[in-house]
Formats: structure tokens, sequence, C-alpha cells
């Protein structure tokens, strides 16, 4: 995967804190200069090299640019505008509670179009209480929009919409905020959407329920004098939860509108996973009321000088591999508040800077208020993370360890998401014990690997032993020895040496032929990525290995990637997903239970992008995840999940 574009976040998190001004990435075409991409976003070339110091001794194809948006553009329209905005006189408006943009629209005699098209903002956007917008004076646009028609029973104006893939006439009539029926009388002919498809459309209130589509919500229409309050307690849902859903609820409850509402319908069907045995949180949500975590990553902004150009601050955190990760960590954590609010889950978060050290953790836990917290997720290192749990845990709040493996001392609320490698290996021996029957088991392992060996003998008694030459040289004549042509061959490989595993590996990929070799390991160390290995050969050979993570398959994953590589311009790498995974986890567990210790000791396995989570009290107090996949490459280097 490729790394993350970190100057995104370095200016969301470092940054836009204290500058309105916004950025975005430009991926640069074959053939592209400065000048085009100037004029493709209405900048000069100068500010590309403002931001892009390197761009002044060229371009080359697929290199990202920060690219600043927004006022910037705004004050310098295209040519396209320039003439028409010339000519173009404007009021500022500043919005009331309860006004829209159909509400605007007749105030002022001009077309929703028109507001948009001078407040670009409003494209994608909900309009908000308080804010300023343009509005173009009707008498100084080319042509005055047409009054409503005045046989038209609720008085809108007509317009045309192009129907888009996947859309339903229900998401169709909460765009335009009118109902179904209101549709379907507009468009007499239509009999099913198909995309491409042109139908007439209208604003305004809607008259009747909406029928209901999808397994998660279902939609309400608000009756005269209901309030939020009323609807809360109607639905069992927090206010947060209910204008995250409902964005126009901004802007105040109105009769007639059509708002979504989590299904909580215990008939509803489950939504099936690959493993029979996964449970499914986002079809047991039941407590909607807001979640408050805290974040504490190493952000390191103490070595961010607020005098750096955006290029030394750049190159900072390229010198800086914590603060890489924690900003990569950081994206996935925002990704998954971001998918929990879809589903009702309102957060409120609060990030703090560990600084990397144990004694800013302390002040950290003495300056703050964690007395509603639900659950600290964070720090990074066993040091830092172990000081937080040992400074929270007499509040019984929760501190989940999202990176280290180490077994914490005494804490009964430390979470520990990574299993050791003790375990990893514990569950490849068990994978191998339940598929041992009627294969020849093999051991090869070097005299660094003594524990390892006495494990798997002690295991499997009836295994044969290869023994590594000094050099890393596997005995030809053991092996052949060793290997059985009328079984299948499983042969598990223990080193931590280039030389043993290139070796073994290389001289098994030969005589895989007329034997059929299975390759296993319980510790698939850094080792194995070395440029002497071959990934064929371990592909060829099957390679089975244990892990804490999957690699994601992009046809499953295809939301959350496209989400992710639309925010920040590439693909998440592992800490990203881990961050997502992490933090979508002991979000649902919260709001499928009245605290996380209860979703731990009631729920199941739980599975996401790259991760799964099964928690077992810990001997010493607190909690580990046994979750452990078995990963197996295939001929064509898939690697699949065989466990």
């Amino acid at each position: 995967m490729k790394k993350i574009a970190l100057l995104f976040l370095i200016f969301q998190f470092f940054v836009l804190q204290s500058f309105a001004q916004q950025y975005k990435y430009h991926i640069v075409k074959a053939g592209e200069t400065t000048s085009d991409i100037a004029r493709q976003y209405n900048i000069s070339e100068e500010t590309i090299f403002k931001y892009n110091p390197d761009a002044r001794r060229g371009l080359k194809p697929n290199a990202k640019l920060v690219v600043p948006i927004g006022a910037e553009r705004e004050q310098q329209p295209s040519n396209g505008e320039k003439k028409e905005q010339q000519h173009t006189e404007f009021e500022m408006h500043r919005v009331k509670k309860q006004e829209t943009l159909f509400s605007l629209s007749q105030q002022y005699n001009v077309s929703i179009e028109d507001i948009k098209k001078y407040n670009k903002h409003l494209y994608s956007q909900e309009l908000k209480k308080g804010e300023k917008i343009r509005i173009p004076k009707a008498s100084s646009l080319k042509e005055t929009p047409l009054a409503p028609p005045s046989g038209n029973i609720l008085d809108l104006s007509l317009k045309e919409h192009v129907v888009l893939p996947q859309e339903t006439l229900y998401g169709i009539s909460r765009k335009y905020n009118i109902t179904i029926a209101d549709l379907q009388r507009l468009n007499p002919t239509m009999q099913t959407l198909q995309p491409g498809m042109v139908i007439k459309v209208k604003n305004g209130n809607v008259e009747k329920v909406v029928e209901v589509e999808g397994p998660l919500f279902k939609y309400y229409q608000v009756q005269p004098q209901e309030t939020l309050f009323s609807l809360t307690r109607r639905f069992g849902i927090s206010r947060d939860s209910l204008v995250s859903l409902n964005p126009a609820l901004a802007d105040g409850l109105k009769s007639g509108m059509v708002l979504k509402i989590p299904n909580n319908d215990d008939a509803a069907p489950v939504e099936e996973y690959e493993e029979a045995d996964v449970v499914n949180l986002e079809r047991r949500i039941s407590n909607y009321e807001p979640k408050n975590l805290v974040v504490m990553l190493p952000f390191n902004k103490n070595k961010i000088v607020t005098t750096d150009s955006t290029s030394n601050v750049n190159e900072r955190i390229r010198k800086d591999r914590v603060m890489q990760i924690s900003l990569d960590f950081y994206s996935g954590v925002l990704m998954a508040i971001d998918s929990a609010r879809t589903l009702g889950i309102s957060t409120n978060v609060t990030f703090l800077d560990t600084e990397g050290n144990s004694g800013k953790v302390n002040r950290l836990l003495n300056s703050h208020n964690f007395s509603n917290v639900d659950a600290v997720i964070g720090p990074l290192v066993q040091s830092t993370v172990e000081t937080a749990a040992r400074g929270l845990e007499s509040r019984n709040i929760p501190v989940i360890s999202p990176l280290t493996k180490k077994e914490a001392g005494s804490l009964d609320n430390f979470l520990q998401t990574v299993p050791t490698d003790e375990m990893l290996a514990d569950a490849m021996i068990s994978y191998i014990s339940e598929n041992a029957n009627g294969k020849n088991l093999v051991i090869i392992a070097d005299a660094g690997a003594v524990e390892k060996r006495r494990k798997l003998t002690a295991a499997f008694p009836a295994a044969r032993m290869v023994t590594p030459r000094e050099g890393g040289n596997i005995s030809q004549a053991e092996m052949a020895a060793a290997l059985d042509k009328s079984r299948p061959n499983w042969v598990i490989l223990e080193s931590t040496k280039i030389g043993v595993l290139s070796n073994a590996t290389s001289y098994l990929n030969s005589i895989a032929g007329p034997y059929n070799i299975t390759l296993l390991t319980t510790d698939r160390n850094s080792s194995f990525d070395s440029d002497n290995i071959s990934n064929t050969h371990l592909g060829k050979l099957n390679f089975h290995y244990p892990s804490v993570e999957r690699s994601y398959d992009p046809s499953q994953n295809r939301n959350f990637i496209k989400k992710y590589s639309d925010k920040y311009g590439v693909v998440p790498n592992r800490y990203a997903v881990r961050g997502f995974d992490v933090t979508y986890d002991v979000l649902l567990r919260l709001a499928s239970a009245p605290d996380l210790y209860s979703s731990i000791n009631e729920e199941g396995t739980t599975q996401y992008v790259e991760n799964k989570f099964d928690y077992d009290l810990r001997p010493a107090g607190g909690y580990i995840n046994k979750a452990i996949y078995i990963l197996a490459y295939d001929r064509n280097l898939n690697l699949n999940a065989v466990r």
C-alpha cells in the first residue's frame, strides 16, 4: 500500500486550526505543467510553488501537489465566470433559523441553482444558521427565473433531475423534500428508475409517510406539534444522533419532514459475514447516547515550529516515524467516527498529544476532565499506554492499547488489542493439530529457534526433524529422508536468519513437483520480507502463517477504501486501517451495550477491514484480544484467511 499523504493531515491537524484556507491533492497527469494546473484551479503558478517548492524543478506523472481551494479560488474566478460576475450584483444574507434554499429563492426571486452557483459549498452542504451567503440580485441576472406555476397545488417550481446509478425513489424524495407519491404524479409514465433517466421534481413539504427502504434504518414523517424531545423519547435516540442522521434538523424541526431513524427491529435480517461466528454489532445498536472518547497519540506537535514552511514541516514528519504512524492512525480514527455517525452514533472525541513520554501522559491525566469518558484509545507505546491505564484504573475507564503486543502488568482496565507472539504461535500449532490427520509433518528449525522447536516437538512428537547446517544450508539427503511422496507434507520452518529461510524455501520449491509440500511457520518475522525470499516460491508452497491482521479485500471493502481515498488522496496503510478498526469496534461495542466491559464480556468475535477482536480476561487483570488469522498464499500470490 502507498504511504498516506501526510501533508493533508498536517494542514488539517496543525494548521487549519488557525487558518480558514482549505487544501486538496492534485495527482499530476502525464504532460501536465504547473501552468495547466494553475489554470484548472484558478490560482497562480507562484501559489503552486509556494506549497510545492520542488515543483520548480519540474513535474513527474502521478506526483502529488498540494493546491489551495476555496477562498483564493473565489477571488480569481475562471474566464467563463469573470464576465458574468462583472455584471452580477449581490446582496449578503445572514441565514436565519428554519430558512431553506427554497424560501430564500422565493424571497429574492432567484432560482436555487443561482444561489448555489455563487455559494458553491451549498452543492454538498446544508444551509447553516448564522452563515453569510451571497444572493445574486434578480435584476442583474441574464434571465429572470420563472415564477412558480399558478395552478400548482404546492406552489413549487418544477425542475428536472437526472437519475444516478443506485438512486432510489426514496433518496430522490428526500433530496427534493417531496413524497414518492408526488414523484409518481409528476412522472406518470415512470415505471422503474434507470440510471440516466430524466424525471420531473419539485421542492416543498411532504404529504405522506415515505415508504421504508433498507435494513438498518426506517423513515418517519414529522407530525404537527412534535418536537425533537418527543422524537428522541419515542425512538430512544439522542438529539445529537438524530441531527447527525438528519443534517437538515440543524435549521429546526418542521412538520412534514421525513427523518432517518435507526431501525431496531429485532426481526430484521442480520447481515452475513465471512465467518459464521462473527458478530455484526451494526445490527445490535441499542445505546444511542453520545459516546465520549479520548485518543492519546504521540503527535509530537512540540517539534513543529509555527513559523516552519510547509516543506520544512513535511521534512520533519518524514524523519519522525512515530509522528507518521500517529497521523496515519489519527486518519483512521476520523474515518471510524464518521462511519459510526452514519449509523446514528454521535461521538465527542478529544485528541491529546502525549509527545511520546510518560511524564506528559501524567500531566494530561491531571489537567483534563475524564469524568464522562467512555474509553481512552492509546497511547501507542507500551510505557505510555500503561501509564495512562494506571492513572485511570481507579476511575474504571477502559484504556485500549492499539499497537503494543507485550502484556501489561496487573491493570484491570487495560485492553490489549494485539495478541502476543506466543498466542500467535499457539494459534498456528492449534491449526496444524486440527488438520494434521493424514499429513507428514516435518520441522526445520535452526539453533536460534530452540524454544519453538521444543514447543513443536512436544505438540507433534511423531514429526520428523531437519536441522539446517552452518551457513543455512539444508541437507538434501536429510530432506529426502524426511519427506513422503505418498501423502501431503506439511513443513514447519522456524528461523529468523535470511540464509536459512532463503535456502529452505528455494530447495523446497525445486522439489515441489514430486512431493506435495505445504510450508508453514509459527512466526512470520521480518526476515521473510527480505528480497532473498521469493514470494513466487512462497505462493507455490502455499505458505501458511498466523497473523493479527489480514490483507483487506478491495472487492469487500470497496466503500471504505473509496471514502478514504477520496478524503486523503491515497489508499489507507496498515496503521490507518488499524486506527479505523480499533475505533469502530470500540464505538459499536459502546453502542450495543451499557458500557465497553459489558460488550466485551457478552459479545463474541467482531471483524472489520483487516482486524478482528475477541477478548479474554487476563489472569493478571484486564483483557487481551485472542482473535488471530491463519493466512495462506495461493499460487497467484493472493493472501487468503483459512481460519
